[in-house]
């Protein structure tokens, strides 16, 4: 009797999907997060890692992940994006410059002399998106959007001090905006995804490149060039470029309802300020590098870099047009990210809660 009550109980748990259970079991998943950064990269170690593991703690494991640094998983820096929106991977994170002009309007964070510092350029990023090109990612779901700390010079064999030394110069560039700019001052711009850059160096192919300071040691700038040239706060900072945190929609929509809370919580504004503040603060690091090695560093002064920033505005101009051509407002984008950096940076740069990161 007591055998035949136990299988009834059975029974019925089963008939009523046994919730206490395959509730779990249908809940816990595991995500693919696939990126260009090297394994020993900061970014990797002190935001991807951090985060991935940040997700895995607010699901109590039930969100698990297997992380491929370096493009483990195949393909290229430029496939990245199409990966997650075709479910190749589940979760990247790559530059929307990397396919040249497919994400206009976001390139208004990568005019020259624009940002002011990661974090805040990172929250104003996330805000423009949302109100401005809603539906520039819409192919993904976004996850996080921001920037790195101030781009710089650096270069093999001439120290850079004003525009015109940049003359004959063959400089690599991430994005369309960038190397435009490059351009206009005066060098010969090589656009080309950052693993290239120690093999181009390395052969000659370009003479320098401009990257910010955190991610040198990781592709060895610091031992491939003897000369770096940033820019006095005060003068601004001459760019920074943008990145994407993006998952594939599908897996994200089919994730259970409490575990889509927690990617949710771990995405959106607080996110994206926390990556750009993160990555920023690992400049130290990488400028350390160059020093140690005992380089010539030099700033360029507030009055110097007037010079490369009228030589520059050629870039903004042009974007402009380019968006009035494309059926957008150019000088409204423009105005509107101007503002919200003010906004964010006015709001100050506070370091955002550990829980939301």
């Amino acid at each position: 009797m007591i055998q035949r009550r136990t299988l009834l109980q059975s029974t019925a748990a089963v008939a009523l999907g046994a919730p206490a259970l395959s509730g779990l079991a249908q809940q816990a998943v595991t995500l693919k997060f696939h990126t260009f950064m090297a394994p020993q990269s900061n970014v990797w170690l002190t935001m991807h890692k951090a985060w991935m593991d940040k997700v895995e703690k607010d699901s109590g494991g039930r969100i698990k992940f297997e992380g491929y640094p370096a493009m483990q998983l195949g393909g290229t820096p430029v496939q990245l994006y199409d990966q997650a929106k075709d479910g190749v991977v589940d979760i990247v994170w790559t530059l929307p410059g990397n396919t040249a002009g497919r994400f206009p309007r976001i390139e208004v964070f990568e005019l020259p002399f624009v940002m002011n510092n990661a974090e805040a350029t990172s929250k104003a990023y996330w805000e423009y998106v949302q109100t401005m090109a809603p539906d520039e990612f819409k192919d993904t779901q976004v996850l996080a959007l921001h920037v790195h700390g101030p781009g710089m010079f650096h270069t093999k064999e001439k120290l850079v001090k004003t525009a015109d030394d940049l003359r004959g110069l063959k400089v690599r560039g991430p994005t369309r905006q960038i190397t435009k700019m490059l351009g206009y001052l005066g060098a010969t711009p090589v656009g080309m995804p950052l693993p290239q850059i120690p093999d181009a160096l390395s052969k000659g192919t370009i003479d320098g490149c401009v990257i910010p300071w955190e991610v040198v040691p990781s592709v060895k700038v610091h031992e491939l060039t003897r000369f770096h040239s940033e820019f006095e706060p005060a003068g601004g900072a001459l760019y920074t470029t943008t990145f994407v945190m993006a998952m594939n929609k599908a897996k994200y929509n089919s994730l259970a309802p409490d575990l889509k809370k927690v990617i949710d919580a771990n995405s959106g504004m607080a996110t994206s300020g926390w990556l750009g503040k993160v990555q920023q603060g690992n400049d130290g690091i990488g400028r350390k590098s160059a020093v140690d090695r005992k380089n010539t560093i030099h700033t360029i002064s507030a009055g110097d870099a007037q010079e490369f920033k009228r030589k520059a505005r050629l870039v903004e101009v042009e974007w402009v047009e380019d968006m009035n051509k494309r059926g957008h407002d150019g000088k409204k984008l423009l105005e509107t990210a101007r503002a919200l950096i003010e906004k964010h940076g006015k709001a100050g740069a506070a370091p955002a809660p550990a829980k939301k990161a």
